[in-house]
Formats: C-alpha cells, sequence, structure tokens
C-alpha cells in the first residue's frame, strides 16, 4: 500500500467514525427534543397522550380555577382552538389570565394537558415566533408588540451612544 492510499484509506476511516458518532448523538437527542405547539396544532396533528410536547398560547380570561394544594387548572387558547392546562406547582408571579404562557407536559388520556413547568412571558413584545404567526393568523395579534419592541431598542441605542460620547 502506498503512503497516499493509507492516507485515504485513513481519512475515509475517520469520516465513516465521525458519521457513525454523529448519528447517534442525533438519536439520542431527539427522543428528549420538545417542540413547541399550539392548541390548534395539537387537535390537527392529534398528539398521543402521554408523549411530551411545549403548549404556547394565552391564558384564556375566566379559565382560572385554583384547587387545593397548588393544584391549578385553566384554559389555553391560541384565538381559534382552547386546551385545558392542569398544573400542580407554584405559578411564576408574571402568570395572569389574558397573558401568553408555554406550558412542558403531555396530554392525558381524557385530553387535558398535564403540565409540569410553566413559563410566563415578561411583557408582550415578547413571544415565541409560533404564538405571534398564530394570534396574526387569528386576527388576535395587536399592532403595537412591534412598535414597543423597536421603540426599546431605539432607546437603548440612543442611551449607549451618549454613553460614549460623554
Amino acid at each position: 500500500m502506498t503512503r497516499k492510499q493509507r492516507r485515504l484509506t485513513m481519512i475515509g476511516g475517520a469520516l465513516v467514525v465521525l458519521g457513525i458518532a454523529a448519528a447517534l448523538v442525533l438519536n439520542a437527542l431527539r427522543d428528549s427534543i420538545v417542540f413547541f405547539s399550539t392548541p390548534v396544532m395539537v387537535s390537527e396533528h392529534h398528539i398521543k397522550p402521554g408523549q411530551r410536547f411545549r403548549l404556547g398560547g394565552l391564558v384564556e380570561t375566566g379559565s382560572l380555577v385554583r384547587g387545593d394544594n397548588l393544584a391549578v387548572t385553566f384554559k389555553v387558547s391560541d384565538g381559534s382552538a382552547t386546551l385545558p392546562v392542569a398544573y400542580k406547582g407554584i405559578l411564576p408571579d408574571l402568570f395572569r389570565e389574558g397573558q401568553g404562557v408555554v406550558a412542558e407536559g403531555a396530554l392525558d388520556s381524557s385530553g387535558v394537558f398535564r403540565a409540569d413547568t410553566v413559563l410566563a412571558k415578561h411583557d408582550e413584545t415578547y413571544m415565541p415566533k409560533e404564538v405571534a404567526d398564530a394570534l396574526k393568523k387569528q386576527g388576535h395579534w395587536k399592532d403595537d408588540y412591534g412598535e414597543q419592541a423597536s421603540g426599546k431598542a431605539q432607546g437603548a441605542q440612543a442611551s449607549s451612544k451618549q454613553g460614549v460620547s460623554q
């Protein structure tokens, strides 16, 4: 075997090992990746009970019911569909009706989303892209969301320029 053939054999072997390692890593991550879904997507894709996913949308006004031992039920809506959510634990301070929420968990056999994690957004300028797109599609999007975000960014740029010039 010539030197060139040995080098090509080594490079080929290294690429095969690297490919197998990448395939093993991706296969392991596939089970732990949790995708984001809206209530409409849940009903359209017929997600199986027990399959973990993230549910995002707005907490429906009037749907929040507090029970015993930190048990809470509420409904998440994206404008055209709602999904009941059950959660046991301490809710974030910013959690309230009419605000955006992202919950992580799984559906049970009765169609209730059993959340083990609930995240509330800090204000209306932050919203996951999928939720914003769903709200725009349903006509529930407030036009001033983008203006507030760009106004805050411009204010931050102006204050940083003032700090540099002083």
